[in-house]
Order: structure tokens, then sequence, then C-alpha cells
């Protein structure tokens, strides 16, 4: 059992119970500032640290802890004479508990209005300094830095009379990746104007142990930044089985592809490619007519829509077995409709993608790049064949090229009335992913319009696609041989808009 517990928290939630179980099992109690004076508010008995000292508080309560008289007793290994000499010589008696959490720097800096000297001021130095002490020595010490635990540590103290070693070294563990959080998020926030930092220190949380990985001889876990959670991080899923990794991975794909358009969008997902993609002015409409874009493929796919999930989408889905659904909401009559397919999942994710960066591994290192969220400048476009383009087919061109950035490269995409019709993802040869789409499109290619997410490198694609009935072609262009793809457009009289910029997604 220990004798003695500083306890300093900034969160004071279950602060009373816990200080008076500590009274009831004979536990003497040093505190600091608010702390004490909440603890005494709850009737709980304390000793000011600044007795323990024999110093004051100082600078605004920036120097209270920093002393000798605490970190000694924190920091003496209690089996070398030597230690316990220096402490009887110098009259501190040990240290055996410590409570503790910091200053809300995360939740600062996330305020809009907080300003650089708040946010200053909110970077914690006595907290960090003490739960590293008492963590460091913690075959002597328990450091305890979350009210979620505050309730095991009644249970051990009341149970088992104090806390064994292997529970002091988890509760090390866990201080001192929670401190290795804290310093990121102080990093981070002091880095917020270089796109690239010298060093990357965002930390991650983990959330989930994941059943097994992309296959079942791998194992797997989900983690989330640590700080505020944005994207498919904030999902709160309202039903359905356990999500897998690669539900994950499907659903942040759909999820990115849907809330990359303004009009209600559906998106159905395989494979991190689209099966189906179509905007409407409603979302059912969208959703028949992403799914007439292939309806074998959608069997098992992910589902993603921009707007609340109404009822008529609802039932529309209901129709196909799907394994997981993402949207910014769900009406209550849609969630109705979907409790019935106990399994699905269901994922509520806040509305829109943040800007950000992307991080891929590889073996023995990191990429990281910028997110490929910039907005297009379609008055860069060009036109550089003879026949030229109105504004409706300049409209759809421009749908197909935002589905086609999402496609895996080499990626081909087309696409009629605001709806993918036709996709070749991921091939070696753009040629075989024209070959693809055009197969895939099941004879829809007569006045559909072909994306291209890079240039054409010979005019073999071209003149298969425009050979099933192509209307319209668009591509970054930059080829040395886009002339002669110019000239297979102009021989059959059709457009083809140049983007100036590819969409590579490997």
């Amino acid at each position: 059992m220990p004798r003695r517990a500083l306890v300093s928290v900034y969160d004071k939630t279950g602060l009373p119970k816990l200080g008076r179980a500590l009274i009831e099992f004979g536990v003497d109690i040093v505190s600091t500032g608010s702390t004490a004076q909440a603890l005494r508010d709850a009737g709980v008995p304390v000793t000011e640290v600044s007795q323990v000292t024999g110093f004051p508080e100082i600078l605004d309560g920036r120097v209270k802890t920093l002393h000798p008289a605490v970190h000694a007793a924190l920091l003496a290994d209690r089996s070398k004479p030597a230690h316990l000499a220096a402490l009887t010589e110098h009259d501190i008696e040990p240290i055996d508990l410590v409570v503790a959490n910091l200053y809300p720097f995360a939740e600062t800096v996330a305020r809009p209005d907080a300003g650089e000297a708040e946010a200053i001021e909110m970077i914690d130095i006595g907290g960090p300094t003490m739960i590293r002490a008492a963590a460091k020595n913690h075959a002597w010490v328990a450091v305890v830095v979350s009210p979620s635990d505050y309730d095991g540590l009644i249970g051990h103290l009341r149970n088992d009379g104090g806390l064994d070693a292997d529970t002091r070294r988890e509760l090390a563990e866990k201080a001192f990746g929670w401190i290795a959080g804290y310093d990121a998020e102080i990093s981070t926030w002091l880095h917020r104007h270089h796109r690239f930092p010298p060093l990357l220190t965002g930390v991650h949380t983990k959330i989930a142990d994941l059943r097994y990985g992309e296959n079942s001889h791998q194992q797997a876990a989900y983690y989330v930044p640590l700080g505020e959670r944005t994207g498919l991080g904030a999902a709160r899923q309202l039903q359905g089985k356990q999500l897998s990794y690669n539900n994950l991975l499907d659903a942040d794909a759909a999820w990115g592809m849907a809330s990359d358009f303004s009009q209600p969008c559906a998106v159905i997902v395989k494979h991190s490619n689209p099966a189906g993609l179509a905007v409407n002015e409603s979302l059912s409409a969208a959703y028949a007519k992403a799914l007439a874009g292939d309806p074998v493929s959608a069997f098992g796919g992910v589902v993603a829509a921009n707007a609340e999930l109404d009822e008529a989408t609802a039932r529309e889905i209901a129709n196909v077995f799907t394994e997981v659904v993402v949207a910014p909401g769900f009406s209550p009559e849609a969630l109705a409709v979907l409790q019935g397919k106990e399994n699905l999942r269901l994922l509520e994710v806040p509305a829109g993608i943040p800007r950000q960066l992307t991080l891929r591994s590889i073996t023995g290192g990191l990429l990281v790049q910028d997110a490929d969220v910039e907005a297009e400048r379609p008055d860069d476009w060009t036109i550089p064949t003879a026949t030229k383009v109105d504004d409706a087919l300049f409209a759809e061109l421009r749908f197909a090229w935002q589905a086609c950035k999402h496609v895996k490269s080499n990626a081909i995409v087309l696409t009629r009335d605001r709806a993918v019709v036709g996709v070749g993802a991921g091939q070696m040869s753009r040629v075989d992913s024209v070959r693809i789409a055009v197969d895939k499109s099941q004879g829809r290619c007569d006045g559909a319009v072909l994306a291209s997410d890079a240039f054409f490198p010979f005019r073999d694609g071209p003149d298969l696609a425009l050979e099933a009935g192509v209307a319209a072609l668009i591509q970054p262009g930059g080829s040395v041989r886009d002339d002669e793809v110019v000239a297979a457009c102009d021989e059959r009289g059709i457009p083809m808009v140049l983007t100036g910029r590819r969409h590579f997604k490997h």
C-alpha cells in the first residue's frame, strides 16, 4: 500500500472520489494549487507541496514541484542504501504514487480564438517532469495519468493492498506514451507553418485491434492521430459487425470520392476503386445510377454518400449485399430500414475531407506528400483539337476528370450523364486500361466521355475508345506523341481537353 501520494491534475474528473479513497486507505496526499483546493472542498485533507519543499509556488504557478524534495522523493531507488541514506540526510520522505495530468494544450490550440501567448502558457513543464520521474522509477512508484484509471487504482488498493510490479510497469508504459503524445502535439503546433517539418512527430493512438489484416494470416490494428480527429478517424459506427482492415481501406477510398463532389453523390467501391459513381439532384437517383455502372461488382461493396442518407436511398442499398455504408448522417427512417441488416456496418463521418498530408510506409521508411485535393483550374485547360466543346460536354468532362483521380493508375474512366459506366484501373499498360473500361461499359460507350489520369504515350488507347463510340476525351497531355493523339481525335471530329495536370494514384 502506498504511504504517500502526490496529486496534481488539471482535469479534475473523479478527483473527490479518488481523494476520499486514498485517505480511507491511509495514504497521505501532497497536492498543488487548484488540485489541493478541490480536494479540500471535497473534505479531503491534503498537504500543500510548498510545505514539503519549504518554498512557495512562484511565477504564477509555473514553478511549484520542480524541487529536490519532490524529485528525490520520486526518483530514489529503494534498493540502494546510498539513496535511502540521502533521503534521510535531507529529511525527504519517499513518494509512492503520482496522480497527474497536464494542461490541455491540444484542446487550446484547436480553438480558433487561441492566441500564441495562451498556447505557450498551456505547455506544461512540472507535470511531465513528475510523470517521467515516477514512470522511470516504476519499480517503486506508481503513476496514473488518466481519470479512466482511477477505479482500477482504487480496486487494486482495496483488493490487493497495493499495485504489483506488472501493474506499475503497465502504468509507466501508458505514462511515457502519454507524455510522448503531449510533446508531439507541441512540436507539431510549433512546426505548423512547415509543410514538411524536419521531425515528423505525429503520434497515433490505438482504438481497435482488428480481426486480421488484408489476409487472415496478417495481424492488424487501427490507430488514429492523438488529439482532434477528422475524416474517417472521427467516424461513429452506428450498427454492424466489427470493421475489418479492408473495410476501413475501402471506406476511406469511398468517402474521399463522395466528398469530392458538391452535388448529391453516391459511390460504390471494391478494392479501393469505384465500381460505381454518380451525382444527381437526389441521392437515391445518384445511387441507382452508381449501381447501374457495374451491378455485378457492387456485390459486397462499400457505399459512400456525401449527403444524409434518406429512406429512399436506404431501401435501394438494402436490396444489394453491402459491407459498409458511409455518410455524414442517416435519417431515422433510413436507420429503421437498415436495422434489418444487422451485419451491415453504418459509419457516420463528419462532412468534408480536411487538407492533410498523406503517409505511406515503405521498407525502412515513410513517404509523405500533400493530399491530392487542390482545386482544379479549368480556365487553364486547353482544347488542341479542331472540334471544340460546348458547356454541357465540358461539364461532363469535368465530372469524368474528377472521378478519374480517385482510380488506381493507370486509370481510365468512362462516364455518361454524370455517372461512371466503365473503369479500367491499376493496369501496367494504359491501352489495357482502355480495353477493360470499354468492356466494362457493356455497350454504353456510345456518347460517353473518357478521362485518363495521365497522358497517352501512343494513339492506340484513344483509337480503341473512339472506335467504341466515345464522344470526347480529357487527359493531362504532355506526351511527345500528343500530336498523334490530337490527329486521332480530329480524324473522327471528336474534341479533346488537355488539363496539364496528372493524377497518378499508386
